[in-house]
């Protein structure tokens, strides 16, 4: 069952891993990370984190992954509404081949800035 898990979820060593907002937080301050929202776009629209990427979950493809995350191994942060589509969307780009994908939740609790711009 935990192969099949892994298999299913991208867990284990090629699998994303969690991390806290506070995490994400310095991950983001650090520079070089890529914002992923994965909610729908006027969820994006209504409030985002500042330089957030938008890529519906449900548009998630190889194709679309690569054209907006590029590289196999950049460093991802993936967030939606309350962190179960951030959830499937980083295990779906497991599943890609993304090997750096770190997901941090919801905005509902994002304790730092929201931009509508």
């Amino acid at each position: 069952m935990n192969g099949l898990f892994s298999t299913l979820f991208g867990a284990g060593p090629k699998g994303y891993r969690q991390i806290s907002q506070q995490e994400a937080k310095k991950r983001m301050d650090a520079g070089g990370a890529l914002v992923l929202d994965v909610r729908e776009p006027d969820e994006y629209n209504s409030g985002h984190i500042p330089g957030a990427v938008l890529l519906p979950l449900g548009t998630i493809s190889e194709a679309s992954a690569a054209s907006v995350i590029g590289g196999k191994d950049a460093e991802v942060l993936v967030y939606c509404r309350s962190g179960s589509r951030s959830k499937q969307a980083a295990a779906m780009l497991a599943r890609l081949g993304y090997t750096n994908i770190f997901e941090f939740g919801g905005i509902m609790t994002w304790p730092y800035e929201v931009t509508t711009e």
